[in-house]
């Protein structure tokens, strides 16, 4: 099996098995995202998607704090939230905290785009799913809390 790991950041403590499975599961994981995404038809593109999701979460939410959730800078969210604007799925409204600031929340049309995406996203896996038979099926359930677990950070 040809791997797909680079050596960079590897240390002479890496397990070459645990290298492997690094590899294989990001480029499966990165595989099935890009085709739900794909397949989803979305008119959203991913960062707005990801800013809706973000507000969504933690909102309502200042640019700036927006921004460094998302890792972009404030002008690069600052056109997100102009695109988002525009097509009434968010609101702006003042911060009571600072008359200067502005405080991002989701409108009623972002809220059911999210959920619209959400609801295809999971059709589409679902469908993936369906194609396995019992005993795959089992696995990725069993498998479910520690691909859980990989989602906290360090």
């Amino acid at each position: 099996m040809t791997s797909y790991a680079p050596d960079v950041g590897a240390t002479s403590t890496d397990a070459p098995e645990l290298t492997e499975l690094a590899a294989r599961l990001r480029l499966a994981v990165g595989r099935l995202n890009r085709r739900i995404r794909i397949d989803g038809h979305e008119s959203i593109p991913p960062l707005q998607l990801s800013a809706l999701v973000t507000v969504e979460l933690h909102g309502p939410l200042r640019l700036s704090e927006l921004a460094r959730r998302e890792a972009v800078t404030a002008p690069t969210m600052s056109r997100v939230l102009a695109a988002l604007d525009e097509q009434g799925l968010v609101h702006r409204a003042p911060d009571p905290q600072d008359a200067r600031g502005v405080l991002i929340t989701l409108s009623e049309v972002g809220a059911a785009a999210v959920n619209e995406v959400r609801t295809t996203r999971t059709a589409l896996v679902a469908r993936r799913l369906a194609r396995l038979d019992d005993a795959q099926r089992a696995a990725i359930a069993a498998a479910m809390p520690a691909l859980e677990a990989l989602l906290v950070d360090d």
